[in-house]
């Protein structure tokens, strides 16, 4: 059979009795959700009177609907009267598909033998066996796998090799001009991608930051002008098989040094790589965002005081803002930590993501969970004060198996109309429905909060 695909793919080859352009320059914004704009300047021949063009190598998963086409000289008359996308690619079932009931030949082999020629009419391919009617009448079975050659008188009308545009148009004149086509296209998405190195004391974090490009689109975009927009898009809900088309320009944020120039772009950020990039079709491409970056952290221990929990999580916090040594836009992605042993190895201790964080806002990463310090809610009593009014007893413990001393914030989520008596430590009222304590837990010790909730219904 592969003799069988090289003879179909040589037929291939002399299809396309129009004219097809090269692109000459071409731009790509991508998206975070599943969307690429592409621009291109292709150089097209245009002849005088009514014509057909074809505009080849565009993705395969193209919004058609959302193609623009315009001149870049508007002093030349061309009329563009339709527009047709054609995506029915060549393929060895495709063409035998098309040739049902028409006249083709075939070459046996078998065991390194000579053939045998068969000419019919082909009545039947399922990709085990070709049926065809001979001139004789006689009706002839022949194995797939026994095929060595096939001929078509020519290729099927309406299979293309690539995916391609097709404009039929009206011009006053022959002429070879500039027209620049934008269209949007799904398979391509971005997203950002962090590593931070914590410091040996843990006081401070190494940051560097990726943009991880994920092209499925059908198309390659060689020496591209590459821009990325981080923010949300609305855009409509798709008609079926229509996908929602939206032009919509993206924002961006200051120069950031090492890869990408970020500015404002209306309500989001855009980020422009300062180099044209080749963007392989199926392939991921990582592009640094910015140049690494040092910022101050702390480190938090946090207890959920629930009856049944017993987990401490560890956070990452800092802000985002030039005092602490970040102070960028930061686009929503995720953040895996490092830390280094002491032979310099990388050790992961652990992952999350970050939405997008605008200047001068909090970051607080869920780390993963302590390991030496516990926590524990015990439910000491309850009681009925009245027929609206009940109070719980209860009894918080954190206990810390290390061998130096931790600070744990302990959150205690409440609802309806409560009230806090007789704490044994003083806590902050962060919400209608939180409070916190700040514990400090000796080491290889624990300490214990006590109080009364009050609860009125």
């Amino acid at each position: 059979m592969s003799r069988l695909a090289y003879k179909i793919l040589m037929i291939a080859a002399i299809v396309l009795s129009f004219s097809l352009v090269i692109a000459d320059d071409i731009s790509v914004t991508v998206y975070n959700s599943d969307l690429g704009v592409v621009r291109e300047t292709r150089t097209l021949e245009f002849s005088a009177g009514s014509g057909r063009i074809g505009f080849t190598d565009v993705a395969a998963r193209i919004d058609a609907s959302s193609v623009t086409f315009e001149l870049v000289d508007t002093t030349i008359a061309v009329e563009i009267l339709e527009q047709n996308f054609a995506y029915d690619l060549v393929s060895a079932d495709k063409i035998y598909n098309k040739y049902l009931d028409q006249q083709i030949d075939i070459i046996t082999a078998s065991g390194g033998q000579a053939g045998e020629l068969f000419s019919g009419t082909l009545l039947s391919y399922n990709g085990g066996y070709l049926i065809i009617r001979q001139a004789d009448g006689k009706i002839r079975s022949i194995a797939s796998d026994q095929v060595r050659d096939v001929t078509f008188p020519s290729l099927p009308g309406g299979l293309i090799t690539r995916p391609t545009l097709f404009w039929l148009y009206q011009s006053d004149t022959t002429a070879a001009v500039e027209a620049l086509v934008g269209y949007q296209t799904t398979g391509i998405g971005w997203k950002a991608e962090y590593i931070g190195i914590l410091s040996d004391d843990e006081k401070s974090l190494d940051l560097t930051g990726w943009v991880s490009i994920d092209n499925r689109s059908g198309k390659t975009y060689t020496d591209a002008r590459l821009k990325v927009v981080a923010g949300d898009i609305h855009r409509a809900r798709p008609e079926r098989r229509m996908r929602g088309s939206s032009m919509t320009k993206s924002m961006a944020m200051p120069q950031m040094a090492a890869g990408f120039e970020e500015k404002q772009f209306f309500e989001y950020h855009l980020y422009t790589l300062p180099r044209p990039a080749t963007i392989a079709n199926n392939e991921t491409k990582q592009l640094s965002m910015f140049e690494p970056v040092q910022a101050q952290v702390t480190k938090q221990l946090s207890y959920n005081a629930q009856p049944g929990n017993k987990t401490v999580n560890v956070y990452i916090k800092t802000r985002n803002n030039d005092e602490v040594g970040l102070g960028m836009p930061l686009p929503a992605g995720r953040v895996r930590l490092f830390k280094a042993d002491s032979d310099q190895s990388l050790i992961l201790l652990g992952e999350d993501r970050i939405g997008h964080t605008p200047r001068n806002e909090e970051i607080k990463l869920n780390v993963g969970k302590a390991f030496d310090v516990i926590g524990e809610t015990i439910e000491v009593s309850r009681r009925r004060v009245t027929d609206k009014i009940n109070e719980i007893d209860f009894r918080i413990e954190i206990r810390n198996q290390k061998d130096k001393a931790e600070t744990v914030t302990v959150v205690q989520k409440l609802s309806g109309y409560w009230e806090i008596l007789n704490p044994s430590l003083d806590y902050f009222k962060k919400s209608a429905n939180e409070i916190n304590w700040t514990v400090d837990v000796p080491a290889e010790g624990k300490a214990v909060i006590d109080f009364t909730l009050r609860v009125t219904r």
